[in-house]
């Protein structure tokens, strides 16, 4: 036994952190580790090497275990476009849209491809450590589970469920995953996992061992909360509405530059705003209302999985207008994928949305096309003067450039990217503000735009370092806070034999 999957009583219960630290935790320590994630539902995806799509929650766990990203770690990822259809990537390609009525029929298939997937990897790495989706004990579901019990019974996997104890009643949430599955299922539930916990350990103490009587599995860790965790979001569940993004360092200079993110419905790589709050002196706020752009210096329009709608609610709450308005003033604007879409003059949507021609914001001028084939790719160029990567992921095309608008990034091969108009920018790079000398040349840019002379970018801030650094002290909550030696046994060994049933089990 090499694998682990850990579970979750609930979406953002902790699932995805506790991979991430398990997988640094044991790279450090030599150990040659793969992420999985069998169904990733979320809109914030990378393009992996070989031209494919994954989450970007399992890129992030890769590369927290010293790896490249793998089409292998996450073979199936939904993208929701409504409330009703997602699309469906396999193995990094589209090959559909479905509901959640049809999705169902299909996981049979996928199932097959999961396991295969996954027998690949326990083959080639040393240990693999599984990522669940939303919660197991979606008893409505289980039956085509291909992410949760389904997958930890057809690969026996053990099983680690975490629960979130700064949302309240986690030893009910706890009890409640367990209690509600079958007795197959609960006999891959090996233990606990407490989350985000804030106060002294000695009160949770009784609680702990109560849990541990009544159900026989020992909660084998409680991890503590801290506030530097907030990288790499998977899904728009990870952004708050109207509230701030990371946590604002005092500026180098004299002023602060304050970044407005249009949080849309449809949001999609919203990450990417993740570069600009690491520095120092940029407050940055996700924003689903006009108000909120009144005192904002720059305005960035992230990517969107449905352009068309997103922008119909942009023009339907007074955002459309605001954006407009600040670009008037002179004021910086920065659209990303869908964001730099919306931004043109008109798009020719048949695929999507299906609306055929929509007239966009007009701050540009270039019209967008949608393409039934998904661009995937990873360029490189420069931006601002300096050397930039990136990666694209979108169905909207440029179908015409009018003849004297400059690109925001000029490609490898010579050809512009993206288009700088003034005081309007947008690209369609996902990925372009982790590089570090653009991103501070783009703040000085809207810093300048926006008169905040007093604001300097500081000199030495690194994204990637950033990030690593995130990736460690996850390791070490792992490292001082979790029973590693029992996580090692339970990989080596799988579930222990004869955990008792607790009752009721699973409806019939």
């Amino acid at each position: 036994m090499t694998g682990l999957l850990v579970a979750g009583t609930s979406s953002d219960a902790g699932k995805s952190m506790v991979v991430t630290g398990l997988c640094r935790w044991l790279a450090r320590k030599g150990v040659k580790v793969a992420p999985f994630k069998a169904q990733n539902m979320s809109n914030n995806s990378v393009v992996t090497l070989d031209g494919g799509e994954i989450g970007r929650a399992q890129a992030a766990q890769a590369a927290a275990a010293g790896l490249a990203p793998s089409v292998r770690f996450n073979p199936v990822l939904l993208k929701p476009g409504s409330d009703a259809s997602s699309q469906v990537v396999v193995l990094g390609k589209v090959v559909g849209e479905v509901s959640a009525l049809s999705y169902r029929d299909r996981k049979a298939a996928l199932l097959d491809t999961v396991l295969s997937t996954l027998d690949g990897l326990l083959a080639e790495y040393d240990m693999v450590i599984c990522e669940g989706a939303g919660s197991p004990t979606e008893i409505n579901l289980r039956a085509t589970d291909i992410a949760n019990m389904g997958l930890a019974r057809a690969a026996n996997l053990p099983v680690l469920v975490v629960g979130d104890i700064d949302r309240g009643g986690v030893f009910a949430h706890l009890f409640g995953t367990l209690a509600l599955l079958d007795a197959a299922d609960q006999a891959q539930i090996a233990g606990f996992v407490i989350n985000k916990f804030r106060g002294e350990a000695s009160l949770l103490a009784p609680g702990v061992d109560q849990l541990t009587a009544l159900t026989g599995r020992p909660t084998l860790g409680v991890l503590p909360w801290r506030d530097g965790l907030w990288l790499d979001a998977e899904d728009s569940l990870g952004y708050t509405p109207d509230g701030p993004l990371g946590h604002p360092r005092p500026p180098v200079g004299a002023q602060w530059l304050r970044v407005a993110v249009i949080r849309l419905p449809r949001i999609s790589n919203g990450t990417d705003a993740e570069a600009l709050a690491v520095e120092p002196g940029v407050s940055v706020r996700l924003v689903s209302e006009a108000s909120r752009l009144a005192d904002a210096d720059l305005v960035v329009i992230p990517g969107s999985k449905a352009t068309v709608a997103d922008l119909a609610w942009l023009r339907a709450n007074g955002l459309a207008e605001a954006i407009i308005a600040h670009a008037a003033a002179g004021k910086p604007v920065l659209g990303i994928c869908g964001g730099f879409q919306l931004l043109g003059g008109t798009i020719l949507d048949r695929v999507e949305s299906r609306a055929g021609d929509v007239s966009g914001l007009g701050l540009l001028d270039v019209d967008v096309e949608f393409a039934p084939a998904k661009t995937l790719r990873n360029p490189t160029g420069t931006a601002f003067g300096a050397p930039a990567r990136g990666y694209e992921i979108h169905h909207g095309r440029i179908s015409r450039r009018g003849p004297n608008l400059p690109g925001l990034i000029t490609l490898s091969d010579g050809e512009p990217e993206g288009a700088l108009a003034g005081c309007v920018a947008g690209t369609h790079w996902h990925g372009l503000l982790e590089n570090d000398e653009v991103r501070r040349e783009l703040l000085r840019w809207a810093a300048a735009l926006a008169g905040r002379t007093g604001f300097v970018p500081a000199p030495e801030v690194s994204f990637a370092r950033a990030r690593i650094a995130q990736f460690d002290l996850v390791a070490d909550l792992i490292d001082q806070h979790l029973d590693t030696g029992a996580v090692l046994d339970l990989l080596a060994t799988g579930a222990p034999a004869g955990l008792p049933v607790i009752p009721p089990g699973a409806p019939l």
